[in-house]
């Protein structure tokens, strides 16, 4: 790709992410599911995921579908943090509604929500599920309809359903047609994707 239309690519890509739209990854563990966490989150436009690990390491994801997945790493800025308390703490600062992803009798479908508004979705670890430290911050617990026999989905897969949704609703309602960043914001950001290999 020429560098004009690399530059006009990221300013097209860059005008379209969404700093109000944003996922809490709780001890997930995978470096496949993390991966795939975060190309689903490239692909409607996530600018920033939340890193939660109190339990795993973060894994490597390094060497996780180079040519795909992986390179989403690159283009999905993530902040890291050791404590449910410090994670919640800071997005409620920022002013997002905490939507833990969590099937109990509370959980309300996630088709019946505005997700236009600033919000987080918490994933939690694939075999414990958010935990109850975790939850404990949630505005609302959320869950994903489903007919089947198997009442939940591989953490990815419920990301990517996830997203979607939030992302059809912000289509539906104009929130990729203008950027969210202040002028300043978003040429200091350009100017860092151009930088990036």
């Amino acid at each position: 790709m020429r560098t004009e239309q690399r530059l006009a690519r990221i300013r097209s890509v860059l005008t379209k992410r969404q700093p109000d739209l944003t996922v809490v990854m709780e001890n997930i563990h995978d470096p496949h599911n993390v991966s795939a966490m975060l190309r689903s989150c490239d692909a409607v436009g996530v600018f920033q995921v939340q890193l939660l690990y109190t339990q795993d390491e973060f894994p490597d994801i390094g060497n996780v579908g180079k040519k795909s997945s992986a390179s989403a790493k690159k283009w999905v800025d993530r902040r890291r943090f050791s404590s449910p308390e410090e994670c919640f703490s800071k997005l409620k600062q920022e002013g997002f509604k905490i939507f833990a992803t969590r099937l109990d009798e509370r959980a309300v479908s996630l088709y019946d929500m505005d997700l236009t508004r600033k919000v987080a979705f918490v994933f939690g670890n694939e075999h414990r599920g958010v935990s109850d430290e975790a939850a404990k911050f949630a505005d609302e617990n959320v869950q994903i309809p489903m007919v089947g026999m198997i009442q939940s989905l591989n953490v990815s897969v419920a990301c990517a359903v996830t997203l979607f949704e939030a992302a059809r609703q912000r289509l539906q309602t104009g929130g990729y047609g203008s950027s969210k960043f202040s002028n300043e914001n978003f040429e200091r950001l350009a100017k860092e994707w151009a930088l990036k290999e």
